[in-house]
């Protein structure tokens, strides 16, 4: 209980606003933001909500189709919208990206990496070729945006590129394995990116990593999943906290933003006490995915293969999760 006490502290000692004053919002105005997995969940949400401050978004996801969709979305609230259809583990679809930036807008102010895939389940009993694909989009994917938008950030002498992670960067997730070691990598190379800036003397460039807790978006939909029950995760936040953490690190660019209570306490307890912090999340993650949760197929989901549909910035699982709960209180009252 004091553990609990001293994290919630810190947690909250270290929050801050995430919220944009009327003059940062006017400064976003006209800047070009390169943004993959914008279909849906957080890439889309940032997207619209820069387009309502008259940025230009350059829409990068897999499906042209939802792209097109959030582009006609952005343009009506007032923004510029490009759409690239791209794979971002296939490195000549990450300069496509660029090079189609840079002929419609001229510059790219902030790179946002947000595209990742997920596997459920077991190590073992995920197939391997779903961790190799794993790591193609949210490990390769990262490295060849990363790239491309620092060589781009120097020769204009200025930039901001936005590397989304989670608190697994910090406490590795039982039973997510790869998806957590991928972004385990992705602070990792955030860190070391912002020390090679910092000793050739790049100031003006930064590299911010967001560390968000489990969120209520369409990732959920489209993980793979080999545990045998639907995918279930304690406490999500709404995707909107996250959405908005993004656009203000993307005008103040801090190396690690940890987004909420929450996972500021799990960033605090991994600092402090990291095996007990990894011992209590993998126990609450078997409860929640092999305790508790409802029968489910197996499935790929969208790691491999399109997903049609799941192109809402909401997933709906918080309230799945709450249906299936207070359907498995009834079961054992015997109502």
């Amino acid at each position: 209980m004091r553990y609990l006490i001293l994290l919630l502290l810190v947690a909250q000692l270290g929050g801050c606003a995430t919220v944009l004053s009327d003059s940062e919002r006017t400064a976003v105005a006209g800047k070009t933001y390169v943004i993959t997995g914008a279909s849906s969940g957080f890439g889309k949400g940032v997207a619209l909500e820069l387009a309502a401050l008259r940025a230009n978004v350059v829409l990068a996801a897999r499906r042209t189709d939802a792209l097109e969709a959030v582009a006609a979305e952005a343009e009506a609230k007032g923004g510029n919208a490009l759409v690239v259809t791209t794979d971002v583990s296939r490195q000549e679809d990450v300069q496509r990206l660029l090079d189609a930036a840079l002929a419609r807008f001229g510059r790219v102010d902030v790179w946002i990496n947000n595209a990742a895939v997920g596997a459920i389940g077991a190590f073992d009993s995920v197939p391997l070729d779903d961790h190799a694909r794993i790591v193609d989009v949210n490990l390769k994917g990262l490295i060849y945006g990363s790239h491309v938008a620092i060589r781009q950030f120097r020769k204009q002498g200025a930039g901001t590129l936005v590397n989304i992670g989670s608190v697994e960067s910090v406490i590795p997730q039982a039973y997510h394995a790869t998806y957590s070691a991928t972004k385990a990598a992705t602070l990792s190379l955030g860190r070391s990116l912002n020390e090679e800036l910092r000793l050739t003397g790049a100031g003006n460039i930064a590299v911010a990593t967001v560390l968000p807790w489990a969120t209520d978006t369409p990732f959920f939909t489209h993980a793979a999943n080999y545990s045998g029950g639907t995918p279930r995760m304690p406490l999500m936040d709404e995707p909107q906290k996250v959405v908005d953490a993004i656009v203000w690190v993307s005008v103040h660019p801090r190396e690690e933003l940890a987004v909420g209570w929450k996972a500021k306490a799990a960033y605090a307890g991994a600092r402090l006490a990291p095996d007990l912090a990894e011992r209590f999340s993998a126990n609450v993650a078997h409860h929640y995915q092999y305790e508790t949760a409802p029968p489910a197929s197996a499935t790929a989901g969208a790691v491999h293969r399109l997903m049609p549909g799941s192109t809402g910035i909401d997933g709906g699982h918080r309230e799945r999760i709450e249906r299936e709960n207070e359907e498995r209180a009834a079961a054992r009252r015997g109502d």
